[in-house]
């Protein structure tokens, strides 16, 4: 039975298809084509990606655009200052020992100075802050309250020192990334504030530097690929390869006032 005219285009026989040569080669460019052009599209175009998201979440301010990330950095600076002033205001009061009490003083007039400055820039960016530590804060601060003696040295020293090295990790990934004035200036400011704090902290001798790596460990994804042990010292080093210093650039005169 013939299925189609004397063009070629299928016969039929014996209930069976024969389909032209042509057809399956076109038919298979457009394929390639359509797989090479896919991937294009679906990464580079379609909604949901990451600057998709980031536009999505930004409002436009005369400082600059305001990200997610910005507003949650904000959030952050005023809950660290209403829990960690209290904190350090009782390491002050009960002066266990000079190191406590001298990080305590840090700590008040540290924040002290930052919740001046991201109230100015909340008032500036017409955002709210929350006038209380939320939950977690508040369990930091009983723990501290209930604790004596030693055992509120050390846990006074490592809690306040993990804390800040949270508020740390997330100053750096907004100073790095904003794109609005007021808050890189406040994220210099927090900059400078949580280090000396964390630097104040680790003076103590107090802090567990094993419980904190263990701590990062589990809170973030491992690493997608796992490098090898870097190997061990050789017994016998080679000798120093001097290097060639590279020629001296020599800058070109400074250009003259023209003439009047």
């Amino acid at each position: 039975m013939r299925l189609l005219s004397s063009s070629g285009s299928f016969t039929g026989s014996s209930g069976g298809v024969r389909v032209n040569g042509t057809v399956l080669i076109v038919t298979a460019l457009m394929a390639t084509l359509a797989a090479l052009v896919f991937p294009v599209w679906s990464y580079a175009d379609r909604s949901g990606t990451g600057l998709d998201t980031l536009d999505a979440q930004s409002v436009p301010t005369r400082f600059g655009p305001l990200s997610a990330t910005d507003r949650v950095f904000v959030t952050k600076v005023r809950l660290a200052g209403l829990w960690e002033m209290p904190a350090g205001q009782q390491a002050e009061e009960r002066a266990p020992s000079k190191a406590v009490e001298t990080a305590g003083e840090h700590l008040v007039e540290g924040h002290t100075f930052l919740d001046a400055r991201v109230r100015e820039v909340a008032a500036r960016l017409d955002l709210e802050l929350p006038n209380q530590p939320n939950a977690q804060q508040q369990g930091w601060l009983r723990a501290l309250t209930a604790a004596k003696g030693e055992e509120y040295e050390r846990l006074f020293a490592n809690v306040l020192r993990r804390a800040h090295g949270q508020v740390f990790a997330l100053v750096a990934q907004v100073r790095a990334s904003t794109r609005n004035s007021l808050v890189r200036g406040l994220a210099d400011d927090a900059n400078t504030t949580v280090l000396d704090h964390i630097k104040v902290l680790e003076a103590t001798g107090l802090v567990d530097f094993d419980a904190l790596a263990r701590n990062a460990a589990t809170a973030s994804p491992p690493p997608v690929t796992r490098s090898a042990a870097p190997p061990g010292p050789t017994t016998s080093p080679g000798s120093a390869t001097p290097v060639t210093p590279s020629p001296t650039l020599t800058l070109p005169p400074a250009a003259s006032r023209p003439r009047t």
